[in-house]
């Protein structure tokens, strides 16, 4: 089993899934507000266990994966970030890249969470994979996830049709 590294900031602490989070994704992942720029309905149990299975699983089969954010002064799971590798029916192709993503829930959302996590997962990838590409598709409409992509160096590469919705196609391009 791969040893899924533990990231730390000022106020978060990265850390593998386990199991015992199943009860706090399914909270977060059953919110409108949650999946408003995710597919838009929100996730059953049984589509929250794959989540949680996938986020496990992607460590162990590409040695990188996403990260439970855990907010470090109650321990709470406040969230996700990370990268994966979904090959995605999607042009321009991003596959063989480290797909960043990130969600946190409503109430961290606007405080600078995401701009944190994202900044640690983005310092581990460039000491541990500084050669692939770091990629991320948002949707058009979300642009405070598209103005977080591009604080941190993302720039919008193409606009494409993905799930019958349309996507914001961006590559990072500063480290």
């Amino acid at each position: 089993m791969f040893d899924i590294p533990v990231l730390e900031t000022d106020r978060l602490i990265l850390r593998g899934f386990q199991l015992d989070d199943f009860d706090a994704l399914i909270a977060m992942w059953a919110l409108p507000e949650t999946v408003r720029y995710i597919g838009g309905v929100p996730q059953t149990r049984e589509q929250t266990w794959m989540r949680l299975l996938r986020h496990i699983g992607m460590w162990n089969a590409m040695q990188f994966g996403f990260w439970a954010v855990t907010d470090k002064a109650s321990g709470d799971v406040i969230g996700q970030a990370g990268f994966h590798e979904m090959r995605r029916d999607l042009t321009p192709s991003i596959e063989n890249t480290l797909e960043a993503g990130w969600g946190l829930l409503p109430e961290y959302q606007g405080r600078g969470y995401a701009s944190e996590a994202l900044q640690a997962a983005l310092d581990w990838a460039a000491r541990t994979y500084p050669e692939k590409a770091i990629t991320c598709i948002i949707d058009p409409e979300n642009t405070a996830s598209i103005r977080l992509a591009e604080r941190h160096g993302f720039r919008e590469i193409a606009r494409s049709a993905y799930q019958n919705s349309g996507v914001v196609v961006l590559r990072r391009t500063e480290m």
